[in-house]
This record gives structure tokens, C-alpha cells and sequence, in this order.
């Protein structure tokens, strides 16, 4: 199976969705569960990340729904593709223009993220082309 094939899948855009959601699920709650103990080694505002993670739970459970269902439709992933472009652009802002001066562990901890966010923004870009492609043939 070569790329194409593999974005081109049926259950791609499915299998990412429900991906996406967990990675987001797992982050939230660390996010929220966490935000105090985190906030000294970020060199964050725990006020911030609670407001990150609260952001999130309705992006998971949104994100989970269209992941059960067997062809998510296209214009609901287009925007989950673009809301997770926007978290890294946000996630820039935070680490580099923002109000805030992160620690090391604060730049590590949003850059990691924010490429793992741009990561699934990627793929999902490339399964909607795909989906698009193949439903034209």
C-alpha cells in the first residue's frame, strides 16, 4: 500500500478523527487536571491552561462523533483541519508574541504539541484530497 492508497482509505478520515480526538481528550484532561502543577514549570498561567483545556472538550466530543461515523462529512473535517491550524497559530502566539515569557519546558511543551496538532491538520488535509479524489474517478 502506497500513500495515496493509504489517504485514499475509506476509514482514513474516520481512523485520524478518532485519533485526533483522543491525543486531544488525553491533553485536555492534563490540561484541566493539571493546570497547577504544570503552570511553575511552563512558565504559563495555570488560568490559561484550564482555559486551553476547557477549550478542548467540546472540540473532543464533536471530533469523536464524526469519527463513529463511517464517512465523516467534508466540510465538518475541513473544519476541524482548519480549528487545528488555528490552535497553531495560537500555540505560536503563546510561545513566541504572547503576554507570557514560557520557560524551556514551556516552549517544549507548546512546540511539541503544536506539531503534533499540526501533524493530524496535515493529514486530514491530505485525506480530504484524497476523498475528493476519488469520489471524482
Amino acid at each position: 500500500m502506497n500513500v495515496r492508497t493509504l489517504f485514499a482509505h475509506p476509514r482514513f478520515l474516520p481512523r485520524l478523527l478518532r485519533v485526533d480526538a483522543i491525543a486531544s481528550g488525553a491533553t485536555a484532561v492534563l490540561l484541566l487536571a493539571g493546570a497547577d502543577a504544570l503552570a511553575p514549570w511552563l512558565a504559563l498561567p495555570a488560568a490559561l491552561l484550564r482555559g486551553a483545556g476547557l477549550v478542548l472538550v467540546p472540540f473532543v466530543l464533536w471530533v469523536f462523533a464524526m469519527s463513529r461515523r463511517p464517512t465523516p462529512p467534508r466540510g465538518a473535517t475541513a473544519a476541524v483541519v482548519a480549528i487545528n491550524l488555528a490552535w497553531v497559530a495560537a500555540s505560536a502566539w503563546v510561545a513566541f508574541g504572547g503576554a507570557w515569557q514560557p520557560s524551556a519546558w514551556g516552549l517544549a511543551f507548546v512546540g511539541a504539541q503544536a506539531l503534533v496538532v499540526l501533524a493530524f491538520a496535515d493529514l486530514g488535509w491530505f485525506g480530504l484530497r484524497a476523498a475528493r479524489r476519488a469520489a471524482a474517478a
